[in-house]
């Protein structure tokens, strides 16, 4: 699925340090989604066959910026 397919999904609460996020990521159409590859701040956090979520828990300060999938 090419990137400008795919919708991350965000909390849309406010998130403290400790808490738990869970970022989704989906296709914007009827599309197939085979494998997901997250990202923050440019950072290649891995990617997985299947895997369209990623949980980050506890929440800590490094964790705030930019994530795309």
């Amino acid at each position: 699925c090419p990137p400008d397919q795919l919708v991350l999904q965000v909390p849309t609460q406010e998130l403290l340090e400790g808490d738990t996020m869970t970022l989704r990521c989906r296709a914007r159409k009827d599309t197939l989604v085979t494998r997901v590859e997250f990202y923050h701040e440019e950072k290649d956090l891995g990617g997985s066959l299947h895997r369209t979520q990623l949980t980050l828990f506890p929440l800590q300060l490094h964790h705030s910026g930019r994530y795309r999938c």
